[in-house]
């Protein structure tokens, strides 16, 4: 008798998907390890062709864009001229290959130099670019500069371009955290604009779990949301109203100080985490089921 309960016990361990999924190299794939120099990635966005990875790093960095091969060579530094990196925090491309950089990470709430811009960036060959269009904001909703830590919802660190419009989905900073986050659309343009408020969501777990360190989109209109230890799959929503959207959350077994994600194809990212002294810097590939 014991023996078949052992054997039973063994079995169902076997046939049970989070014990086979518990390690992280079940569930991510390392691509490659980042450049050392690049320490601080904040944002990824493929080239039109998907050869080129282009990376940006936050505030305290130069206002460059890094060029990496599919392997993780670094291929280009890329200047960008007139304008500076207050706190780059995502990059993204419209379908027309178009980049663009959120120039909005606000940690304290109290920025009002907000901006999105894009930059005339082709090729890994150029040694420079410029910035073609600047689009400022502010945020509908918020008067003071802080608000109380309780309503501190106005950082971002991600946003998508689609069909002429740039969606941005607010970092959670506030006292007493819930995973509340705000989703506000702005026009694709030059010029000065109030960020609509579009969306007032919310995402389960702590801190880690919850607090939007980036977002893309794939062409079956999926956003992904990353943040540290999970990545959320947003479907349902309209064009002007997220409320409705549906959330799914998958969990990447993985806690790490993950800042960037793009859409590979429709069925697959690339994830990048920042370097510390004991992990990261490294770039993920994963396959959506």
């Amino acid at each position: 008798m014991l023996r078949i309960i052992i054997l039973g016990v063994l079995l169902l361990w076997s046939c049970n998907p989070k014990s086979q999924n518990s390690s992280s190299s079940d569930v991510l794939k390392t691509e490659f390890s980042l450049p050392k120099k690049l320490k601080e990635v904040s944002g990824i966005a493929l080239s039109p062709d998907k050869k080129i990875i282009w990376a940006i790093e936050d505030a305290g960095n130069k206002n460059m864009v890094y060029g990496l091969d599919r392997g993780g060579m670094q291929v280009a530094d890329v200047l960008v001229k007139n304008t500076e990196n207050n706190d780059w925090e995502d990059i993204t491309s419209d379908k027309n290959g178009n980049l663009y950089i959120g120039d909005f990470g606000n940690n304290d709430n109290d920025r009002q130099n907000l901006s999105i811009i894009k930059i005339d960036l082709k090729s890994e060959n150029q040694k420079s670019t410029k910035v073609i269009q600047k689009t400022t904001f502010h945020y509908e909703g918020q008067t003071d500069f802080p608000p109380k830590k309780s309503n501190w919802l106005y950082d971002c660190e991600a946003f998508v371009e689609k069909n002429g419009y740039f969606y941005l989905f607010t970092k959670n900073r506030s006292k007493g955290f819930d995973g509340t986050f705000l989703v506000f659309k702005i026009p694709n343009q030059a010029g000065d604009f109030e960020a609509k408020l579009i969306g007032r969501l919310k995402l389960e777990g702590t801190y880690d779990d919850a607090a939007i360190t980036s977002a893309a989109i794939n062409s079956k209109n999926q956003i992904v949301l990353l943040t540290h230890k999970n990545i959320h799959i947003v479907s349902g929503f309209g064009n002007d109203n997220f409320n409705s959207a549906k959330i799914l959350k998958i969990s990447l077994n993985h806690n790490s100080q993950k800042e960037a994600v793009v859409f590979l194809d429709d069925k697959t990212l690339l994830i990048a985490d920042e370097r510390n002294k004991k992990e990261g810097g490294n770039v993920y590939k994963y396959s959506l089921q």
